[in-house]
């Protein structure tokens, strides 16, 4: 019988795509692929390492699996990923009960290594983060219709907050030929919904031509016949251009919504940050930007609590979030990290404060988003089913305001059978604070 192995894949969707390539090796070589790490004979674990309650979460897991390991219904565990990366000599240490320890410079070498753990032999190797692959078939683990289109790799804006450039190395752009053929590939295949991802999506092409290269590149993913929604996310707010907001406004395929994350709004902590801007130019960026694409969706993230934030700069942040008002936005507790600049800042804030200031930020944004969503009492909109809800009984999927995983969801009724991946026209018919209610009107 075939070896059952079983992928957990913790943090962001750009470390999905790695899972995904994984799995794609390991299937291709002929072991039995499995949803639940409790049904394998060997569970891989990709961590993230990001931040504090992003390492809590991958320590707990690999606990967790190493508990089934004892009770004999496990057999081997791979684990991998930014967390492992960053804490290489601590984690071959301290988690025994892993049989490999590998970088991600290890990863394009998944079926190798599971040979070697297979043979009895605890496995521990970090190769170069360099030699982590740009591009490579995969398994798609999303719904079938979307998947990320990841598009580079690492990062070199070095924000003093940050490990993800001493954990995935310097901004590697992806050539462009490669992914328009894993786009063509994906399209021929069921997908109709992209979503474009990097560390600094909007810097693409940089280092290959010398040059930004994303509105090229949107446009020619928008002449591949099959998909239907193009969305892009973490576009840095220093390198929005005129040239790519003209191919969103032009390209219908391009869903108008953009992410771009800011951080902050105070100059002063921006500069502390390593980031570009202050509150006059953010303001004026975000002005521009609703002009030249009329009806974008706006999302952003931001930090509370950086060292040195004062109760007056947070409140300048507050009422910047108010006059802004982002059609989506995410806020978090600024996470103090080993390696990085800010670590060693003056006047560290405690975590109370910095996590209170978060929440006050997310109440505001609730009240904008529940008062957004108010208009669109009525409005016509397409959405993509994504499933069946049980308990209420409804369909639910997203419209093209929502990006999968991180905003809201639109449930709705219909007279007939739907598909999943299915298009389909909503009327709005209520609200439920982030979600919306409808009914189908077409298909």
């Amino acid at each position: 019988m075939a070896i059952k192995v079983g992928m957990v894949s913790l943090g962001c969707s750009k470390n999905l795509v790695d899972s995904e390539r994984m799995l794609y090796k390991l299937r291709s070589h002929g072991y039995q692929l499995v949803t639940e790490p409790g049904l394998a004979d060997v569970a891989v674990v990709n961590t993230c390492g990001f931040i504090k309650s992003a390492k809590e979460e991958a320590i707990d897991t690999i606990l967790e699996l190493g508990k089934l390991k004892e009770e004999g219904t496990l057999k081997k565990i791979i684990i991998t990923g930014c967390l492992v990366e960053r804490y290489k000599e601590e984690a071959a240490e301290q988690f025994p009960e892993a049989d490999a320890v590998i970088g991600i410079g290890n990863t394009k070498d998944i079926v190798d290594v599971l040979d070697h753990v297979l043979e009895g032999e605890r496995y521990v190797c970090f190769a170069p983060k360099l030699d982590a692959e740009l591009s490579g078939e995969r398994v798609i683990s999303t719904l079938p219709f979307f998947t990320y289109l990841k598009i580079a790799e690492g990062c070199s804006n070095c924000c003093t907050y940050c490990a993800i450039p001493m954990i995935r190395g310097k901004f590697r752009s992806v050539p462009m030929e490669d992914i328009l053929k894993e786009a063509r590939y994906l399209a021929e295949n069921g997908v109709t919904e992209l979503v474009v991802i990097a560390q600094d999506t909007a810097q693409y092409g940089k280092d290959l031509y010398g040059e930004q290269k994303l509105p090229e590149l949107l446009s020619e993913l928008c002449r591949i016949e099959g998909l239907r929604w193009i969305r892009t996310l973490y576009c840095y707010p220093e390198r929005i251009t005129d040239e790519l907001l003209d191919v969103i406004a032009r390209e219908d395929k391009l869903v108008k919504y953009l992410e771009i994350p800011i951080q902050h709004c105070n100059g002063d902590i921006l500069k502390r940050m390593n980031r570009w801007g202050d509150t006059e130019k953010l303001e004026e960026l975000f002005r521009h930007i609703r002009e030249k694409v009329p009806g974008i969706i706006l999302r952003t993230t931001l930090i509370t609590g950086f060292p040195g934030e004062t109760e007056e700069q947070f409140e300048e942040l507050a009422e910047f979030v108010k006059r802004v008002r982002f059609d989506r936005l995410g806020c978090f507790a600024y996470s103090r990290e080993e390696g990085t600049r800010a670590y060693d800042m003056p006047d560290q804030i405690d975590e109370e404060t910095a996590s209170h200031r978060a929440d006050i930020i997310m109440e505001q944004q609730m009240l904008i988003s529940c008062e957004n969503n108010e208009k669109l009492m009525g409005a016509e909109l397409t959405a993509v089913v994504e499933g069946f809800d049980r308990f209420g009984e409804c369909w639910f999927g997203r419209t093209p305001l929502d990006a999968p995983d991180i905003d809201g969801k639109v449930f709705f009724t219909s007279e007939t059978p739907l598909e999943i991946g299915e298009y389909v026209t909503i009327r709005i018919t209520d609200t439920l604070d982030y979600d919306l209610i409808g009914e189908v009107i077409s298909k």
